[in-house]
């Protein structure tokens, strides 16, 4: 069997970057202790930003603004995207400006579950990177805001590996998490609405592409 350590460090060295200004961003986040999305996860991304060319990208949760120069430097899209911690708005405020695409980012400041009601706009492609808990409660406000072939990828969606497990075999904290997160993958997986792949890069990037209703069709016949 492959040692997925050694494999990750295989995959990875064949990862050109994003630039001289956002590897900078990513190195201090990652010795700063920030989150921000994993090469592999970055990766699978450029792909999907290279199939689907989407023309505009929501993002729930900007943290320091990484993922959202990250969509502006591999799409021709404008991107949204929303925060609600006040530092890290500032910083990411900082980062937009520094990194040149601060016309193309509307960044929107608060809780996700009260400003995505009032958004009214269709958005191609979705990138969800929130508190893990709250990934089944904002999906129906997701699926309105995806039009017919719209993509939603959801990151980190393997809990460390967490999600696997037995809600017995993970901690009491976490047990909430867990099952909302197998509720989640349930809902994308097995929803007549959504055609949903669960890679397994990063920690995990479940990528839902919307449909115009049940895509299986009628069984074959005998």
């Amino acid at each position: 069997m492959t040692d997925p350590d050694r494999l990750g460090v295989f995959l990875n060295s064949f990862y050109a970057g994003n630039g001289d200004f956002s590897d900078r961003l990513e190195a201090g986040a990652v010795r700063d202790g920030v989150p921000v999305i994993r090469k592999g996860t970055q990766s699978a991304l450029r792909a999907l930003l290279a199939i689907k060319k989407p023309g505009t990208v929501l993002e729930i949760g900007t943290a320091i603004g990484f993922s959202a120069v990250f969509f502006c430097r591999w799409s021709g899209a404008r991107v949204t995207t929303i925060e609600q911690d006040e530092e890290r708005i500032r910083i990411a405020r900082k980062n937009f400006r520094e990194s040149g695409d601060e016309e193309r980012i509307t960044l929107l400041e608060g809780d996700a579950a009260r400003i995505l009601p009032g958004l009214t706009e269709p958005y191609d492609m979705i990138f969800m990177d929130a508190a893990k808990g709250q990934y089944i409660a904002l999906l129906p406000e997701l699926r309105r805001l995806l039009p017919e072939g719209g993509v939603l990828a959801a990151d980190n969606v393997l809990l460390e590996g967490d999600v696997l497990e037995s809600r017995f075999a993970v901690g009491r904290r976490d047990r909430t998490i867990h099952a909302r997160m197998r509720e989640y993958l349930e809902a994308v997986s097995f929803g007549e609405d959504f055609v949903t792949t669960i890679l397994p890069v990063g920690d995990g990037l479940a990528v839902s592409v919307k449909t115009g209703g049940d895509w299986r069709g009628a069984p074959p016949s005998a």
